[in-house]
């Protein structure tokens, strides 16, 4: 049942992460970005099998490389979602096309590395799938709001803009 439960969670998060991440969406203020990502790895460290006892070094190869793989596509997503602040000092974020192109290119991934273990006879449980999905969610979460936290609005109530922080002309040319 384990399985069963851990399946219907990815699809579950995969989904709610996937359709939500082309729409604008608030950035809460508050540091709790980190729970979804925590109760991912719990329920995939919950039980026996992260690593197949019958070859442990090709799993914990298969698995480092699953979590390595999950901190870029986090760090890769963070780095291409797009930030602003409304004139209320509220930070928004939305997914651009670039974020679409690393979901795809780590899906790939991901399904590559399942081959291998298939080529390789390893016997892999969703646990470590949970685990690197929760690497994603994590270091985007992190990206994200060390990123909101840098905009801040300008005096004049305005959030920034393009141009901002870049130096005036300090010379007028004559007409």
């Amino acid at each position: 049942m384990s399985g069963l439960v851990n399946a219907v969670v990815i699809c579950a998060v995969a989904v709610l992460v996937i359709a939500r991440q082309f729409r604008a969406r608030r950035i809460s203020a508050d540091r709790r970005w980190w729970i979804v990502p925590a109760v991912l790895a719990f329920m995939a460290l919950r039980g026996p099998g992260v690593i197949d006892p019958h070859h442990e070094v090709a799993a914990s190869f298969l698995l480092g490389a699953e979590l390595l793989i999950g901190l870029a596509i986090g760090a890769g997503w963070g780095w291409t979602t797009r930030i602003w602040t409304e004139p209320d000092g509220v930070a928004w974020s939305k997914s651009t096309k670039a974020a679409g192109a690393i979901w795809t290119a780590g899906i790939c991934l991901r399904l590559g590395l399942f081959g291998i273990g298939a080529l390789l006879g390893v016997r892999q449980d969703s646990s470590a799938l949970l685990l690197g999905l929760a690497a994603t969610l994590l270091v985007r979460s992190g990206f994200v709001a060390w990123r909101a936290q840098s905009l801040q609005p300008t005096p004049n109530g305005q959030g920034p803009e393009y141009g901002d922080g870049v130096a005036l002309a300090r010379l007028k040319e004559r007409v």
